[in-house]
């Protein structure tokens, strides 16, 4: 969130809503509901999420790869402490920048926060923009057997003579899902797709979608936040600006001074490697800028084609919360 331009949402005229003692405990229903809000950096994930667990007694799970590191405030965009004392949020501060962490691991934690919930008769409310944590929280984590290393090799051997863009035109034949979502440079996944398809004669998108209906404990709403892409990208521009003018410089030298180098994941985020490199005077500080925002309206583009990808997000304007609070509320009332 971008904390100086977006600050908590204000109160709105609210619809017609059950009581929250009214609305059935998800285990009396069937498998338990969990509202996600997903969408790229800068959309307004935070106050819709805000917003929709205050309405509906609710507390807040992150969903960001980067927020669950400790020290790393500024640069992630992290919900503020007024933010964090208007809803109790989950999966932010867990680990420290040094500690490995994973979309296991997050799963794990995030079942956990969630089976927590229930129990106290909260209403879950997923937010963040890293997609592969939502997907392992709601669906488990896809791991095939099907491996062999001979077929492995020999299709590492043909991309080194054809080429990434060949592999995934053979791709687009036998599984157009998985090659459809894949860019033709993603030479590992290409290669992984194939082997699966090879050793098995299925696609792996068959394979992943079997998956997916047999780990899914929970039954989600997913709305996804977008604007037009001239608004986001100004909103990404004027966030960084307000992270520059917010204190990012003297976050990552204290994240320096302490030990974590450039050798440790979090700091080779954006934000944090673009600020590195000015301190230690690889860049101009106009170029740091330009080439934070310029990576973070990539990083945006990346997030919507991966949430896009998915048919079951309802996708909404930030704009219109009353319009969000109707649709939640019909999802956990079972309309």
């Amino acid at each position: 969130m971008l904390h100086a331009l977006c600050p908590l949402p204000c109160r709105l005229k609210r619809v017609t809503l059950h009581p929250v003692s009214s609305i059935p405990h998800p285990a009396e229903v069937g498998r338990p509901r969990v509202i996600v809000i997903c969408g790229p950096t800068a959309v307004g994930k935070t106050a819709a999420g805000i917003e929709v667990a205050n309405a509906f007694n609710g507390e807040i799970v992150g969903a960001d790869s980067m927020q669950v590191y400790r020290y790393l405030d500024i640069g992630t965009a992290k919900p503020t402490e007024m933010e964090q004392r208007a809803v109790r949020h989950h999966l932010i501060d867990v680990v420290d920048p040094d500690e490995p962490f994973d979309a296991a691991a997050y799963m794990t934690l995030g079942r956990q926060a969630l089976t927590g919930l229930f129990r106290r008769g909260k209403t879950p409310v997923v937010v963040g923009g890293t997609g592969l944590y939502i997907k392992a929280l709601l669906y488990g984590l896809f791991r095939s057997d099907a491996r062999d290393p001979a077929v492995r090799a020999r299709l590492r051997a043909e991309a080194e003579l054809q080429g990434a863009a060949a592999l995934h035109a053979r791709l687009a034949q036998c599984d157009p899902q998985t090659a459809g979502r894949l860019h033709s440079n993603d030479t590992v996944r290409i290669l992984r797709a194939l082997e699966v398809f090879e050793v098995t004669g299925r696609p792996i998108s068959a394979l992943q979608r079997e998956h997916r209906f047999g780990d899914a404990p929970f039954r989600a709403l997913k709305i996804g936040l977008a604007l037009d892409r001239e608004t986001l990208y100004r909103r990404i521009d004027r966030r960084v600006e307000a992270m520059i003018a917010g204190g990012l410089e003297d976050e990552v030298r204290a994240l320096l001074s302490r030990g974590y180098g450039p050798q440790f994941k979090p700091m080779q985020s954006i934000g944090y490697s673009h600020m590195a490199a000015f301190i230690t005077g690889a860049v101009s500080r106009a170029e740091c800028i330009r080439t934070l925002q310029r990576d973070t309206r990539r990083f945006a583009k990346r997030q919507l084609t991966w949430f896009r990808a998915d048919p079951d997000i309802r996708w909404m304007s930030p704009d219109r919360m009353t319009d969000l609070i109707r649709v939640a509320n019909e999802f956990l009332s079972g309309a």
